[in-house]
Parts: C-alpha cells; sequence; structure tokens
C-alpha cells in the first residue's frame, strides 16, 4: 500500500489530496498541518474581520471531507525535514512518517523588515492566515489606531477588513503607490483615491526608521502614532525542506510541468513551489489560489502513479476594495489596447497572435474568458478579437470552439 504525505494544509494540499483519490483509493494519506483549522479560503479572511463570512462558510471543503477522502491530520505539527535516504518525514517531536511519496505544500511566510526597536511593539501582527484575523478580531476596538505596513494585496485587504472598526487607519509602503507589484501609477491611483475616499491615509515612498513608546518615526521625518501594528510587507516561499534535503530552489522550489523537484518521489505545489508561467515563458513562484489547487491536482495524480502535466501556469490577482474589482492576469507585453473612463480601466495586452495579460479594474466582466484564453493560449486568430475587445461575449468564438469551450450550450 502507497504511503502518501502531505506537508501544508491549504489548497494545494485540497488538490493534492483529490488527485491522489482520483488514481488510488487506498493508500494512506497523512497531513500535515501546521495550523489547528481545516482548508479554508484565506482571501477571505478579511471579509471575517467585516463580520461578512463566519467561521463556518470560510471553509475551503466541507467538515467531513478529511472523512470521506481517508486522511489522517496532524494539526499543530510541523515537518523538520525531508529525508530522502530513509524516505521519512521527520516531525518537530522526533517522530517520523515513513513516505512512497511526498508533497511538500507549506506555503509562505510573511517577510519582516529588521525594523530598529520593532520587538518593543506589543501588539504586532501578520495577516496570512485565520489566526492571523482571528488575533486582530480581538485586540481591535473602536478606538484603535492601526498603521499597516505595505500597500500591496495583502495590506489593503487587512485595511479593508479593519475600516470601520478602528478609529484610524494609516498604511505606508516604500513604494510610491498601492499595488505596485501588479499596477503602474496610473490605475493605482485610482484604486488609492477609492480606498481615501473610505477614510483611509497613505504614506507612500517612505517607510518606518524606528519604532518607540507606540509611535513609528518615519524616513521622511513623519511621526505616526499606533496601538496595532499590521506587518505586511511581502512573503517568501518555504523552500527548507527541499534545500535541506539537497533538492533544487530559487525564490521557490523549482518543479517541472509534473510538479516533481528534483528530490525523487518528492514534489512540491502551492505558493512554495515555483513552475512555469505561460504567459512569459519563464519559472516563477505562482502564488495565487487557483493555481494552487491544479498544481496539488497535478501532484496528486503523479504521485499515485498517474501521468500529468500542469501547463496552465499564469499570474493572476483580484482584490476587491469596497466595491471597486482589480483583476490582472498573464504579462504586459506586446501591443496594448485600452478603454478607460474616471472609474474604470480596460487594458488588454496581445503579442503574437496570443492573449497575453490583461488589467481590468471597475470592468470585471467577462474576465475569465480573458483568462482562459490566455491559459489555453487561443489563436486570436481564430476569434473575433474586436468584438473580444469590446465585450468578450461568447460570441466572439466559433461555433465549433463555443462547443469545445462550453460544451456546447451556447
Amino acid at each position: 500500500m502507497n504511503r502518501y504525505v502531505i506537508i501544508g494544509n491549504g489548497p494545494a494540499a485540497a488538490g493534492c489530496i483529490e488527485g491522489i483519490r482520483s488514481v488510488d483509493g487506498d493508500g494512506s494519506i497523512t497531513v500535515i498541518s501546521a495550523e489547528e483549522h481545516g482548508v479554508y479560503c484565506r482571501p477571505l479572511i478579511s471579509y471575517y474581520l467585516e463580520g461578512k463570512t463566519d467561521l463556518e462558510r470560510i471553509r475551503y471543503r466541507g467538515p467531513d471531507f478529511y472523512d470521506r477522502m481517508g486522511c489522517a491530520v496532524l494539526y499543530g505539527r510541523k515537518a523538520v525535514r525531508v529525508d530522502s535516504a530513509a524516505r521519512e518525514v521527520v516531525l518537530d517531536d522526533g517522530s517520523a512518517l515513513p513516505y512512497t511519496s511526498v508533497c511538500v505544500a507549506a506555503g509562505s511566510s510573511p517577510f519582516v523588515p529588521p525594523f530598529e526597536g520593532l520587538g518593543s511593539v506589543r501588539e504586532k501582527h501578520s495577516f496570512m492566515t485565520l489566526d492571523d484575523a482571528l488575533a486582530l478580531d480581538k485586540v481591535v476596538t473602536g478606538s484603535s489606531r492601526v498603521l499597516i505596513i505595505g500597500a500591496g494585496l495583502i495590506g489593503l485587504k487587512c485595511a479593508e477588513g479593519l475600516c470601520g472598526r478602528a478609529a484610524e487607519i494609516v498604511v505606508c509602503d516604500l513604494a510610491d503607490r498601492v499595488l505596485s507589484s501588479i499596477l503602474d501609477a496610473e490605475c493605482a491611483s485610482m484604486m488609492q483615491k477609492h480606498l481615501e475616499e473610505r477614510g483611509m491615509r497613505f504614506l507612500l515612498g517612505d517607510s518606518v526608521e524606528r519604532f518607540e513608546d507606540g509611535k513609528a518615526y518615519m524616513k521622511s521625518g513623519t511621526c505616526v502614532e499606533f496601538d496595532v501594528l499590521v506587518l505586511a510587507v511581502g512573503v517568501r516561499a518555504n523552500t527548507s525542506l527541499v534545500r535541506d534535503a539537497g533538492g533544487e530552489v530559487n525564490r521557490g522550489i523549482v518543479v517541472d510541468k509534473r510538479m516533481r523537484t528534483s528530490v525523487p518521489d518528492v514534489y512540491a505545489a502551492g505558493d512554495c513551489a515555483e513552475g512555469d508561467d505561460i504567459s512569459s515563458g519563464q519559472k516563477r513562484v505562482l502564488a495565487i489560489h487557483p493555481n494552487a489547487v491544479m498544481q496539488g491536482y497535478t501532484a496528486g495524480i503523479n504521485m499515485a502513479g498517474g501521468s500529468v502535466e500542469f501547463d496552465k501556469g499564469i499570474p493572476m490577482n483580484s482584490i476587491g476594495v469596497f466595491g471597486l474589482h482589480a483583476m490582472t492576469a498573464g504579462t504586459y507585453e506586446g501591443e496594448m489596447y485600452e478603454e478607460k473612463t474616471e472609474t474604470s480601466v480596460k487594458r488588454i495586452f496581445t503579442k503574437d497572435d496570443l492573449l497575453k495579460g490583461f488589467i481590468l479594474i471597475g470592468c470585471d466582466e467577462r474576465a475569465g474568458i480573458y483568462t482562459s484564453m490566455i491559459r489555453e493560449r487561443t489563436p486570436l486568430s481564430s476569434v473575433d478579437f474586436e468584438m473580444m475587445k469590446k465585450g468578450a461575449t461568447t460570441a466572439a468564438f466559433s461555433s465549433d470552439m463555443r462547443g469545445k469551450k462550453f460544451g456546447g450550450v451556447v
């Protein structure tokens, strides 16, 4: 009987479980979960802070998921070593789990810069996990002054979740704009204005020099008084388990299209893995929920003796703040088509008869079709692209292609 070990318990792990069971209904599956929770949707933790969802609805799979899949879950435990020679995963209590194959789905960890005086800050938090959200839920009150370091996806979602619950929210970032990793100055300005209208204050192009007595002294000379600090500077892939086992790592754990690492019978998936970005032709960490699930599912099938490749990985981001949604995917190269108003932007990037990427702010209709075209490498010459640019309706596809893509229902 095969023995499968999955390190991590997020969406990539859930996908891996389902991939294994699609091939092998009998092998044992053990999940090592550092968190005390079953798999849940991390993008929903800001909505939990807002009171728009609860702990039941935040689940990614139902409460009977592990029982149905025949899995044993070790909650509150950590893997400290993958011993490829002994074919064992060593846990933090010194015990070891033998494996036939293992999937490292260990995710990422917050990056914390060495700010002077940070150790003196009593209420400092990250915002990556459900436990982070639960901790903030306990300490933030109507009189709290919250300082968020980082104006990226994580920082802005945290700000949205706390807006209305705190007396003041200040967001600072060394970059000169919000969402600097995915938006240019013009698009970022639109998002920032929308947030400022809801009462948030931004200090951009600025960073903390030191913390002292409940104050953050900025490099610009500004002083920010705060009660609660949220560190959302960035994340780093958890690569050490594979690196220490002799495997190849860059910014993430290097995997092939079958999600295999360079260590025999060791796979990786999710935010810790560095796979192929088909939109740029480069290897990248594609830290987004859908990619994690598909990578995990691919790994699971191959771990169980199947043969399948994941060749549809692309960078994607989606954030909605106070009703304004921004979605991006792929790469921003080639010829750009643009439509914009005071409250919306649509940019579509094409090259070599392919849709390469898009930016949509305030106009996310049909984003799924654009994403599918990038993933499937649909030739633009095979669709009515002029119609596609305007509305991306299914009528832009030929009847044969509609049948293949949509099962003949449109």
